[in-house]
Formats: structure tokens, C-alpha cells, sequence
């Protein structure tokens, strides 16, 4: 199996455009304008490449910080679809929509207690979620083998001409000039569907210095037109289209790689799904080995697994983290991922083979399940393998609605599904096989950074989104004690925000005991 890098990109692009509630495409899309835009101004053939990277990946860390967002502001989703047509460095656009959705999660005091300490903080909150998309980016640019210059520029994602954007207020010429094309033309894109191609132009004129003053003149030259032409065009294929000489292909071990760096740009978004994608691979993969499929197929399951839940940037985590029960409408929402996981992935020539098995991760050999309400006769070895695998685990990991079962009680309730006809035997004996039936994992002795057994304790907690005082009532320890171990967590990992943690945990097989 063979991957194209700009393939495998331009699925992340779509995941992104699901975390922000845009059109799928819509990123494309502004990629193809910025390509357009950097040749149409001169840049060099270096430059150019790097537009065509930084405009796909722009928002690499955003699942990163999608838990801190929506605690505060509810459906993050929704608030970013609403900020992608706003300037969030004017006061006047920013501080209505904190009174309108801070504290959305509860009402009354609570909710005005909320709004007043969002407006207290505001700037502080922003400035360190904008950092946790920042370095959780450029820790899966490195893993992407992204050059120095598109990791320079993501550096500046949310920088803006005029020094007032986000986290360090840089300003002018100091942002790289690709960064700036980008973050134009993605504007440009967005406003050009919201209010017209002519009317973004003169939108975007009105902001004054939030832009790059010769960039808008430039992209006023180029015309409108340019938009008009995307209406007629695929995005995605116009973006692999526009891809730089030389392509580069991944196959084997660094496909492998790579695809380790979607699951877990997936997995970050929620604390409660820290290295779950690996962790279904990695059981997915075993039992298929067990139950005697060729090499050849044991290696696809395990791909098929690392990328199953595609589609969960979709759904907000006002849903995800919800501690009660779901409704109706929700309920519908997280029963799309499947099918969303499935638009992306099948856009994808070299990943459409993993399609069968991983959009169909719900389905029930009865048909009961969801998103197609396929049976046993529609669902594919591999299929089956990784619905079982996905159950297992998900079992063994705390939801916000209930704790983690236990490894034993995890295999009854496994065979319980089996019996029931929901679960296909064979692939039900392989996971529990692999799972070591039930056995229990070796302790680590040894952890990475020079961490110690406690602070990867407070990690893992961490990891899970509990607060500095939840830690410290867990572990019997003090809150200074627990801030203190925070920090030289921090300082020893490298990092400076929750979000980066969690990454380094889930590379580092920190997430569970």
C-alpha cells in the first residue's frame, strides 16, 4: 500500500475542516487559492512549497485543545465555525461572542460567574489555548517530516500583522511571509462562501492591519474570479493537482508512521480517548495475527484501526465529555462519525482499501448498529476484527458517563455480545487472545524523560483533563504538591501545555497502567 503525502494531508485538512464545522473541502479549497496567490506575487519555488503545506495544516494541533474549549465555551465547534468569520483580535467582535457562550454548559449564577471570570482572563485563556495548538502542531509537523520552514510558519498560526494576535503578539515582517498568504486566503475562502467573493475582498480591506497590507493588494489583483473557478472544480483534486515537485510517497514503516500521527490528531481530541486508536490497532493487529490472516492482512487491520475515528472530529466535545446521558440529537450526531470517517478516508486513493473495515467499527452482526445497519453478510473479516477490538478497549477506558471496566469484566461483557449475536465469535476469541485473557501488562520500571512512578501518576490524570485539586485528592497529595509535580512534568517533557502532554503520553504509551 502506497500513500501519497499530499493525500494523507489533504485528509487532515478534512478533519479540520469537521473540527471547525466547515464544508469538507473548504481548506482544500483555500489552498488552492494561496497556491494561485503565491505564484501570482512571485514567490520561489521553496516558498510556494511551503504555502501548499502551511494552508493544509494550519490547525494540526486544534484537536489539542478541543476539551479546553468546550469546558468553557460548549460546542467548540460551533464557536470555531462562528469565529472563522470574525476578527479575533477586535474586542468589539470577541467580547459579545464570550457573552453569548461562555459558561453555556450551566445557567443562571453559575453561568454569569463564568462569563465574568472568561472576561477577567479572556486574553490569559486564549493566549494558552492558541499555544497548545501551536506545540501540539509542530510535535506531529516533526513526526510528518515537515520542513523547518512550514514548521517556522505554523509557529505563527495565529499571529496577526498588527501584533494583536496569539501567544507572543509578534507583528509586521516577523511572521513569515507563507503564513501570511495563508492566513488571508483562508479568511478570504471562508467569507467568500458566507458573504460572496466581492464582498470578502471589501471585508477583508475593512480590517486594516490585520492583514498584510501588500498581500490583500495582491489578492485584490488576482481577482475574484478565482473563486468562481473553485465552484466548478474539485478541491481535493485541484489541491493534489497543485502538490510540489518532487511527490513524495509513503509506504511500509513510514506509512506506518504516519498513519500513528492521524490516530492520534484524532485521539487528542477528547481526554478520555488518549491512545485509543493505537491501542484497538495494536489489539486489532494480534488478534488478526492470531486468528491466521496473512501478513499482508494483519498489517491492513491494524492501519484500518489506527484511523477508525476520523470522523469523531465532527462531533463536539460538549458531546464526547458529556457526563450524563446523551439525547436524541446528539446521540444522531455520534452516529455520523463512522460515515465521516468514511468520507475521508475513501477521497483518499491509497487508503480506500482500509475503508470496509474502518467505518464499519459500530456495526452489529444483527444489524442493530450504526451508522449503515450493516449484518454479518456485509461485514468483512476485518471488519469484524476491528468492531470487537474497538469494543474491548473502549470498555477498558473510563468515559465521562462511567469508569473503565476491568480487564475480567471486559471479556464478560465482551462474550456476553457474542452470545447475544452482536459480535462475531472467531474475532471476539482473537482479541481476548491478544489481550492476554485477561492478562495483566507488565508495570513500566522505566519511563522516558526521567519521569518517576508518581509523576506519571499525575500525568495520566492530567491526560484525563482533571484539575490540579482533582489530582490532588486522587493522590492524597496537597495542590501545591501536585502543581509542583505538574511543572516538572513539564519541564522535563518539554512542553507547556496540557494538550503537548497528552501528545508526549500517548507516543510514549503513558496513557494507561
Amino acid at each position: 500500500m502506497d500513500v501519497r503525502l499530499a493525500e494523507l494531508v489533504a485528509a487532515f485538512a478534512l478533519g479540520q475542516d469537521n473540527a471547525f464545522g466547515q464544508p469538507l473541502g473548504s481548506r482544500l479549497r483555500a489552498c488552492v487559492v494561496a497556491a494561485r496567490l503565491a505564484e501570482f506575487i512571485g514567490l520561489s519555488a521553496a516558498d510556494r512549497e511551503t504555502v501548499y503545506w502551511v494552508a493544509q495544516l494550519r490547525y494540526l494541533g486544534c484537536t489539542g485543545h478541543a476539551h479546553e474549549v468546550a469546558a468553557v465555551f460548549g460546542d467548540e465547534i460551533a464557536l470555531r465555525s462562528q469565529s472563522l468569520v470574525s476578527d479575533f483580535t477586535d474586542p468589539r467582535e470577541v467580547l459579545p461572542a464570550i457573552v453569548r457562550t461562555a459558561g453555556s454548559a450551566h445557567s443562571g449564577v453559575r453561568r454569569a460567574k463564568d462569563v465574568v471570570a472568561m472576561l477577567a482572563g479572556g486574553r490569559a485563556y486564549m493566549q494558552m489555548n492558541f499555544q497548545t495548538g501551536c506545540e501540539v502542531a509542530d510535535a506531529l509537523l516533526v513526526r510528518l517530516r515537515m520542513s523547518d520552514e512550514v514548521r517556522k510558519s505554523l509557529r505563527y498560526t495565529f499571529e496577526r500583522w498588527n501584533g494583536r494576535g496569539f501567544p507572543n503578539g509578534a507583528k509586521g515582517t516577523s511572521i513569515p511571509l507563507p503564513m501570511r498568504i495563508v492566513d488571508l486566503c483562508q479568511d478570504l475562502e471562508v467569507l467568500a462562501r458566507v458573504q460572496g467573493p466581492d464582498n470578502a475582498i471589501a471585508t477583508v480591506r475593512r480590517r486594516g492591519g490585520v492583514y498584510d497590507p501588500e498581500v490583500v493588494d495582491a489578492s485584490t489583483s488576482l481577482g475574484p474570479d478565482v473563486f468562481f473557478e473553485l465552484d466548478k472544480l474539485d478541491p481535493w483534486d485541484e489541491a493534489l493537482a497543485a502538490e510540489p515537485e518532487p511527490q513524495r510517497v509513503l509506504s511500509g514503516s513510514a506509512l506506518d508512521d504516519a498513519l500513528l500521527v492521524a490516530a492520534d490528531f484524532i485521539d487528542l481530541k477528547s481526554p478520555y480517548t488518549a491512545g485509543h486508536s493505537r491501542g484497538v490497532a495494536t489489539l486489532a493487529a494480534a488478534a488478526a495475527e492470531h486468528m491466521g490472516l496473512d501478513s499482508a492482512a494483519v498489517r491492513e487491520v491494524g492501519r484500518a484501526a489506527l484511523v477508525h475515528d476520523f470522523g469523531r472530529t465532527a462531533v463536539p466535545n460538549s458531546i464526547w465529555d458529556k457526563p450524563g446521558p446523551l439525547t436524541r440529537s446528539e446521540m444522531d450526531r455520534v452516529q455520523l462519525h463512522p460515515m465521516l470517517t468514511e468520507q475521508i478516508l475513501r477521497r483518499c486513493t491509497g487508503l480506500a482499501a482500509l475503508v470496509p473495515a474502518a467505518s464499519c467499527h459500530h456495526e452489529k452482526l444483527d444489524g442493530s448498529g450504526y451508522a449503515k445497519g450493516l449484518s454479518g453478510s456485509g461485514l468483512s473479516p476485518a471488519a469484524r476484527i476491528v468492531a470487537v477490538a474497538d469494543c474491548y478497549h473502549a470498555m477498558t477506558e473510563d468515559r465521562a458517563h462511567r469508569p473503565a471496566l476491568s480487564a475480567s469484566q471486559a471479556a464478560v461483557e465482551l462474550r456476553a455480545m457474542v452470545e447475544a449475536g452482536l459480535l462475531d465469535e472467531s474475532a471476539a476469541d482473537g482479541v481476548l487472545q491478544a489481550a492476554g485473557h485477561i492478562g495483566t501488562a507488565t508495570k513500566r520500571r522505566k519511563y522516558p524523560a526521567g519521569l518517576t512512578d508518581r509523576e506519571v501518576q499525575v500525568l495520566r490524570l492530567a491526560v484525563q483533563g482533571w484539575t490540579v485539586r482533582q489530582i490532588a485528592q486522587e493522590l492524597v497529595i496537597s495542590p501545591k504538591t501536585a502543581g509542583h509535580h505538574i511543572q516538572h512534568i513539564y519541564t522535563k517533557i518539554g512542553v507547556s501545555t496540557r494538550g503537548a502532554a497528552a501528545l508526549f503520553a500517548i507516543e510514549n504509551d503513558l496513557v494507561q497502567t
